[in-house]
């Protein structure tokens, strides 16, 4: 081997220098970008208020972060599980006949009477409740697992035949999978928290509203997954079946919905999960479920009855979670 052909072979393993002006010029344009973007969705400022936050921890500096952080830490505990109730706004109160555990307590309030010169003590009595507010929470929890489940129940009547008609391979016509893929997009684009709040003018406060708003998006999310899936199920056994004068609709029924079912489901216990966490936030706007507690709590800064609610739902979520994947173990 003579010296040429070794120079020439230690040429073309040499590595190429990484640093060149033109990959100096991309990264400095794109760190000018990425300066400008963190700029405008305050990245900067989000930095240095977490910064002063942890300075201001240990002692050196005060930061408003910090202080909101305390301010509702101090006030969000202990949790409220009782509930007190005014008796006098109660419609058809019995005494004889109290919830469960309830009792009646008397608060006296001293007010001062200029006109009179002396004090009026003015007594009111509460129905407490000890676990009232928690039993409330519950059946608001509830609700919103209810409305994820019709939800995802209508989204799956929806998605189910557009995703059929949306797939390449089993559409009638060009036009109906063009029309039906358009849908399903149109669908996507709209966010739920949008819908709730067309929904809420047209049906009024109540889960009814969060319900639809949770199907018609979601349905556009299942009914992609639906239409991949059944174009990407193995070609071999559809052929099989069509060689032997099957319908399309026999076709489907025996070579592919036995492929796709096993991702089927677990695609619709993804959207279930998703449409649980997601009516949480319907509620702000109205739309039924926990977030309109939340969002009247908050409002109230019953801080204390928002930790209630917030870790009513962490445990919701935490029990979906493991129900779903034993589910899904045995599923697939």
């Amino acid at each position: 081997m003579n010296t040429d052909t070794v120079h020439s072979s230690w040429q073309q393993w040499q590595l190429h220098r990484s640093i060149t002006p033109r990959n100096l010029l991309i990264a400095f344009v794109a760190f000018a970008l990425l300066s400008i973007s963190a700029h405008n969705t305050e990245m900067d400022k989000a930095f240095m208020q977490t910064s002063q936050a942890l300075l201001s921890a240990v002692g050196i500096g005060e930061s408003p972060v910090l202080d909101g952080a305390i301010r509702f830490g101090s006030q969000a505990f202990p949790l409220v599980i009782s509930q007190r109730t005014p008796v006098n706004r109660l419609d058809e109160f019995d005494r004889d006949n109290l919830p469960l555990f309830a009792y009646i307590e008397v608060a006296e309030d001293r007010d001062y009477d200029a006109l009179t010169d002396s004090w009026e003590v003015e007594t009111t009595e509460f129905l407490v409740e000890p676990v009232g507010y928690l039993v409330k929470v519950s059946w608001k929890m509830w609700e919103t697992i209810e409305m994820g489940f019709w939800g995802t129940f209508i989204s799956i009547m929806i998605s189910l035949p557009l995703g059929i008609l949306s797939s390449r391979n089993y559409t009638p016509h060009r036009i109906v999978y063009s029309i039906a893929r358009g849908w399903l997009s149109l669908h996507r684009a709209m966010p739920e928290l949008i819908i709730a709040l067309f929904l809420v003018l047209m049906y009024g406060f109540g889960p009814i509203a969060g319900v639809l708003a949770l199907a018609i998006h979601t349905s556009g999310v299942l009914g992609k997954f639906f239409a991949d899936e059944i174009e990407n199920a193995p070609p071999g056994p559809q052929l099989a079946l069509k060689a032997s004068g099957a319908s399309s609709l026999k076709v489907l029924r025996y070579a592919v919905f036995p492929h796709v079912f096993p991702a089927w489901i677990a695609y619709v216990q993804y959207i279930f999960e998703r449409n649980i966490r997601t009516a949480t936030v319907l509620g702000i706007v109205g739309a039924g479920g926990i977030g309109m507690e939340l969002k009247g709590r908050w409002d109230l800064f019953d801080y204390g009855h928002v930790t209630t609610i917030l870790l009513a739902i962490f445990i919701t979520v935490l029990l979906l979670e493991y129900f779903s994947q034993k589910m899904r173990n045995k599923t697939l």
